[in-house]
């Protein structure tokens, strides 16, 4: 949503929200892993196709943070990749931890 919103909007003042209050939601509770899987991947397969689509005039647009300030895209996609890797890093230390492969 923020980098829509910063491609279709005048840098845009994007809001904070505490993510960890979504996991206490239903779709969250009751839906099997297996949702959140396919659901992530179609996710992705949008994200790539958007982000491979953007020129360096939309990699330099920014949006407001409340807390960091001006963001441009560009580096948001670093900060992005970054948050990706260290989700994944808690994944695979727990698949570990459980003996699940």
């Amino acid at each position: 949503i923020r980098f829509k919103l910063t491609l279709t909007e005048d840098t845009p003042t994007i809001k904070t929200y505490f993510e960890d209050r979504w996991a206490d939601l239903a779709d969250y509770r009751l839906l099997s892993l297996e949702s959140s899987l396919s659901f992530i991947a179609s996710l992705h397969e949008r994200w790539v196709i958007l982000l491979r689509s953007l020129d360096r005039n939309d990699l330099s647009k920014e949006f407001m943070h409340p807390d960091s300030g001006r963001v441009d895209l560009a580096r948001n996609i670093g900060i992005y990749a970054w948050h990706g890797r260290h989700h994944l890093a808690h994944i695979t230390s727990l698949i570990e931890r459980m003996s699940w492969k």
